[in-house]
């Protein structure tokens, strides 16, 4: 069994060989583009619609998973040149390639329109990653949207800056609980109702008491 496979893979090995001899040099040239772009591109493809970038950071607050927008030119904002978009390039570039000379249309239409084929393509993949990363960024939390906001004290807050304790604030549409301070003479005592004045070290709350 073992030998008869082997067989069979060298078999396939002499009619990819004999494939590849009876190509001309331009059709050579591009199966060697498309073929590796192809695979790349599919790989940053994927890796990308599985949250492979780094388009953020995540701090934890006693369990409490917050993620800031870092901005770390990943994608977010509209990009052509990028890895992604030149992999897209060679992709259309070689298949099209492939397409005209295989339909004998000669070299110099094939270059042509494989490289118009190649641009649009670009153009294509920087609009899909620019989508792409403004969707993943509408998901992240951004502590400036607590600014102005009020919440509940969850834990008490000291006075004048000595100490830490947590507010409960809904952001975003969602509730978290994250560490604040206060410049407020008095403590802010656990269930009174707080106002987020600022964000300090992009992390903390500076709240202020709310009197009714």
């Amino acid at each position: 069994m073992l030998l008869f496979r082997s067989i069979n893979f060298l078999m396939m090995l002499l009619d990819i060989s004999t494939w590849w001899s009876s190509l001309l040099l331009p059709e050579k040239v591009y199966w060697v583009i498309a073929i590796p772009s192809t695979i790349l591109l599919i790989v940053q493809i994927i890796m990308t619609l599985a949250g492979g970038g780094a388009d953020e950071v995540d701090v934890d607050f006693d369990g409490d998973t917050v993620a800031f927008d870092a901005d770390m030119d990943n994608g977010v904002g509209w990009q052509f040149f990028t890895y992604k978009n030149v992999l897209g390039f060679f992709t259309l570039f070689g298949w099209t390639g492939l397409g005209f000379l295989q339909m004998g249309l000669g070299l110099l239409i094939a270059v042509l329109f494989s490289m118009i084929a190649g641009l649009i393509m670009m153009v294509i993949m920087a609009a899909l990653f620019y989508y792409i990363g403004k969707l993943h960024q509408s998901g992240t939390l951004v502590m400036e949207n607590a600014i102005g906001r009020t919440g509940e004290v969850y834990l008490r807050v000291p006075p004048n800056r000595e100490g830490h304790g947590k507010v409960q604030v809904e952001i975003q549409g969602t509730f978290q609980t994250m560490d604040a301070i206060t410049d407020d003479e008095k403590e802010l005592p656990t269930g009174s109702v707080a106002q987020v004045l600022e964000i300090v070290n992009n992390q903390i709350l500076l709240v202020t008491q709310m009197l009714y």
